[in-house]
């Protein structure tokens, strides 16, 4: 149960994954919006692997090149924040086809995946909650699913949700949602690019 609220709560979060699967529902319906937000499920399942089964190989790497993926994660960020901002406000309903359901998936996991802090976050979440545990396997695994299932559960929501009122929304604040999310998408990803860009080491002599 601490697993599937940390997992509820950890999606719930407003940040660039959010806003995304928020604008892709939007734009082109809720099972694009769905097969976005299972991207960022797994990739948070992968996370709380690492941390509940203390996989410090994979966590090492994966911190250990933590410069170029977050570029490139943020690199993509802002780049699909400004295809957001010149996206035409057509919602019509044949439009949900045009997405691409696997490219969506892979696109939000990849994303997610490019962020590996996180693992951090991950480690001292578990420990701070006493979900930490590198020997008792079973509980570790459950933990892992727990944060899946409840990250899956947000997406699941609020896909749902959206996808009611979708047909209400005019093009004319489809246009304005594109704007808004264009914005906040390109923001985060050169927030990203600064953050990441001052953390490089500098040079030795």
């Amino acid at each position: 149960m601490k697993g599937l609220v940390f997992g509820f709560i950890l999606a719930a979060t407003v940040g660039p994954m959010w806003v995304l699967c928020f604008r892709r529902t939007m734009a082109s319906g809720a099972a694009a919006g769905l097969a976005s937000g299972m991207g960022i499920a797994v990739a948070d399942g992968f996370y709380g692997a690492v941390a509940a089964f203390g996989l410090t190989a994979i966590s090492g790497f994966l911190l250990a090149h933590s410069f170029w993926l977050g570029l490139v994660g943020a690199v993509f960020l802002v780049y699909l924040g400004i295809r957001t901002l010149l996206a035409k406000p057509d919602i019509r309903v044949h439009e949900e086809r045009t997405l691409n359901l696997p490219a969506a998936f892979l696109s939000t996991l990849g994303l997610t995946l490019t962020n590996p802090p996180t693992i951090l976050a991950f480690a001292a979440i578990f420990a701070g909650l006493g979900l930490a545990s590198t020997t008792d396997y079973e509980a570790a695994a459950w933990i892992v699913l727990g944060v899946f299932l409840g990250s899956a559960a947000w997406w699941v929501l609020l896909t749902t949700v959206i996808g009611v009122f979708r047909e209400r929304i005019t093009p004319r604040v489809m246009l304005w949602v594109n704007r808004v999310s264009g914005t906040v998408l390109v923001g985060f990803g050169i927030v990203a690019l600064v953050v990441g860009l001052g953390a490089v080491p500098a040079p030795g002599p």
